[in-house]
């Protein structure tokens, strides 16, 4: 994706071009498209559609008005063979890894709850219930285009509830399906103080692809003294929230039947790994891997490749790899970012593998523009 600015509000006006590097080309760049549907911290979603040489992503609805549960938005898929655009009826969150389904939320409660990876509305925003039955995940057939609410908000609420959810707003983020597309992960939050997100309080949970099966994996409620009225938002630092004891962040699959996570369990928070069948929790790299991070397991399940979030003094992030079977880090390179970029327009590393794990990719600001980076880790996860 690409834009003309380095930060900034985001309005739902401004345009962003999107495309693709061809790495065997001198990194050449092909513009596909375009889409007033981004936001700093995730972009438009745009992602690959399984092995197929296509491309999908989130774009801002601009025909007649229209019967859907999110009518400002919807998804672009871009055939790069043909050159041929369809569009389908909602916005994406993620694939299942062979591109058969997509899940798909509110991006407008995002607004609200979250608005760091929200889209502004295309008139006005939307009114919002708290938990309602109309709202919730969506699944999208690729193909078809057909969509059905598989998990409801409500559903949620009514599941082991809490008194804390009673009068707070519900939202769902970081779903991500398993390597087949069986089952997926999601995070479940609510709220009473969209404004203060050491407010926010989480639950983990997988289900089979079609919503059935549901599985409670974690809960971190817990009592907040920051719902007093005379708590100060405005006196928590801009990554407090990421470096919470209570938060549950980042989960990804590392196979059809194993999650990783940040968050706490049994009282400490660590980088934990759930088996999704039996419950049983295990604490990976303990006295090591000791802050929040976006974590990818290898494809041989050996190496995690994360992050660190800014330091307080320094702003620095660190990129490092940890090997499960020596139980080692290795740091990559730390990563300077300006302070004053704030929450909402910040830019975390966000690596992600190559197919071959030879190779990582960044985004990142330490040379003074937004930028992807590529780094060449094969010395460390070939040779070992």
């Amino acid at each position: 994706m690409r834009v003309d600015r380095f930060t900034g509000d985001v309005t739902g006006t401004e345009t962003a071009k999107l495309g693709y590097f061809d790495l065997t080309d001198s990194d050449r760049f092909h513009a596909v498209g375009q889409t007033t549907t981004w936001n700093w911290q995730m972009g438009s979603q745009l992602q690959w559609v399984g092995n197929k040489n296509q491309i999908i992503h989130n774009a801002r609805w601009d025909g007649a008005d229209r019967k859907t549960p999110y009518p400002d938005f919807c998804a672009k898929l871009v055939d790069l063979d043909s050159g041929t655009t369809r569009t389908l009826s909602l916005p994406v969150y993620v694939l299942a890894p062979d591109g058969r389904y997509a899940l798909c939320v509110n991006y407008s409660r995002f607004m609200v709850t979250h608005k760091t990876i929200g889209y502004p509305a295309t008139k006005r925003e939307p009114n919002l219930g708290l938990a309602p039955d109309d709202d919730g995940i969506y699944r999208m057939d690729i193909v078809s285009g057909d969509c059905r609410l598989i998990l409801s908000l409500a559903q949620l609420k009514a599941h082991q509830p809490a008194p804390s959810m009673d009068k707070a707003i519900h939202w769902i983020t970081h779903l991500e399906a398993n390597p087949s597309g069986s089952r997926f992960l999601f995070i479940h939050r609510w709220t009473e103080r969209v404004e203060d997100e050491t407010c926010f309080l989480h639950r983990l949970y997988t289900v089979n692809g079609d919503g059935t099966d549901l599985r409670l994996l974690e809960c971190s409620d817990h009592s907040l003294p920051q719902l007093a009225d005379d708590f100060d938002p405005n006196a928590v630092g801009t990554f407090d929230y990421e470096k919470s004891e209570y938060q549950i962040s980042h989960p990804m699959w590392k196979s059809d039947d194993e999650v990783i996570v940040w968050g706490p369990h049994n009282g400490a928070i660590h980088y934990h790994l759930y088996d999704d069948k039996t419950g049983k929790v295990d604490v990976i790299g303990p006295g090591i891997l000791t802050e929040n991070g976006h974590m990818t397991y290898s494809r041989d399940g050996r190496w995690i490749l994360s992050d660190t979030y800014p330091d307080a003094g320094t702003n620095e992030r660190i990129l490092f790899l940890f090997d499960t079977k020596a139980g080692t880090r290795h740091d990559l390179g730390s990563f300077y970012t300006p302070p004053d970029l704030g929450k909402l327009n910040r830019c975390d590393l966000h690596p992600r593998w190559s197919r071959d794990n030879k190779t990582v990719c960044i985004d990142s600001v330490h040379e003074g523009t937004r930028q992807m980076y590529l780094v060449d880790v094969s010395a460390t996860t070939v040779e070992q």
